[in-house]
């Protein structure tokens, strides 16, 4: 039997390099495209495009031949870029989108998945840190709290639009901060998690880190291999309308950190920069949705998936390389 060609743009990147991986040991031939190769770990791809998918051509080529496209590409970071940057993301990002959506459509891909973002979701709905799970239908009416927001928000309905008026199969999934090992911990756009996994990491036995915010701002946690799974899930099934992949479990940044601190054997004492960016004031997932339409839920509790994070940006920082 012939195996299923998939393509996964963004095979560069953090969710993306695993993804090939992972549909790769599932049996598919497996395309890879991004700007650049994973930083951390081999690309695992049968065949790695090494283009600008912000050029219309490259994405006509790269879609070419493929039964499926998983579209992971963006410019994208943690909470301290997507702040700061607005223009550059939603350009890159919008030209990205639209011209994979099309080129997808021209090469008759059977099948098209689209990685939303919780930042979708509007601000007047979190700025409580005990928040409420956010529903897929909480979108509307829109309020992102940043550009980058509404970018996918704007991805969303045009994928809407290609399965109104072209009968275009998509798939859309709002993914809720996912993190794991082999992914940005440096550099600016390193996402919570990583951030805190690096400053702990560089402390010393007795040392201090700083914290963006107050510390009492919450987030729920989506470890990389549960997102995977739900990914494909996802692609597998029958729903077309956006759907959650996160966790339910809510935690603040305090508690995020003392988690790590604790991983790490460390005695470390916790200051805050309260002029840092620190995104909306709380943020949770509802997986009521997810649960129904996917028959399944994230197996991987923080703490486990913490110190698998944590375990291997340590031995990034200390010089011992993957471990």
């Amino acid at each position: 039997m012939k195996k299923e060609r998939v393509l996964i743009t963004g095979a560069g990147g953090f969710i993306g390099s695993h993804l090939v991986k992972f549909l790769r040991d599932k049996g598919y031939w497996v395309r890879g495209a991004d700007l650049k190769l994973p930083e951390f770990m081999p690309s695992y791809a049968h065949q790695f495009m090494q283009t600008d998918l912000r050029v219309w051509n490259n994405c006509v080529k790269a879609t070419r031949n493929m039964d499926k496209v998983y579209n992971l590409a963006a410019n994208m970071g943690g909470i301290g870029f997507i702040t700061e940057v607005g223009a550059e993301v939603m350009h890159d990002n919008i030209l990205i989108n639209t011209y994979m959506l099309e080129a997808a459509k021209q090469n008759k891909v059977k099948r098209y998945f689209y990685s939303s973002s919780a930042c979708v979701y509007p601000t007047y709905k979190q700025e409580n840190p005990d928040v409420q799970g956010l529903k897929e239908s909480d979108a509307y009416p829109a309020d992102p709290d940043n550009f980058y927001g509404w970018e996918k928000l704007v991805t969303e309905k045009l994928c809407e639009a290609y399965r109104r008026d072209f009968g275009f199969d998509t798939r859309i999934a709002r993914y809720h901060n996912i993190y794991g090992p082999h992914g940005t911990y440096k550099g600016g756009r390193e996402k919570s998690p990583a951030a805190l996994c690096r400053k702990v990491a560089e402390a010393k036995k007795q040392g201090t880190i700083t914290i963006w915010g107050d510390g009492k701002q919450t987030r729920s946690y989506c470890y990389v291999d549960d997102c995977l799974e739900g990914t494909f899930r996802l692609m597998e099934s029958d729903f077309t309308e956006p759907l959650n992949i996160g966790s339910d479990r809510l935690v603040t940044i305090n508690e995020l950190a003392d988690m790590i601190i604790e991983i790490s054997g460390k005695r470390i004492t916790k200051t805050y920069d309260l002029k840092a960016p620190q995104g909306v004031r709380g943020r949770n997932a509802d997986l009521d949705l997810m649960k129904k339409v996917l028959d399944w839920q994230p197996k991987v509790s923080l703490e486990e998936g913490l110190n698998q994070t944590y375990t291997w940006i340590e031995s990034q920082v200390s010089g011992r390389g993957d471990s």
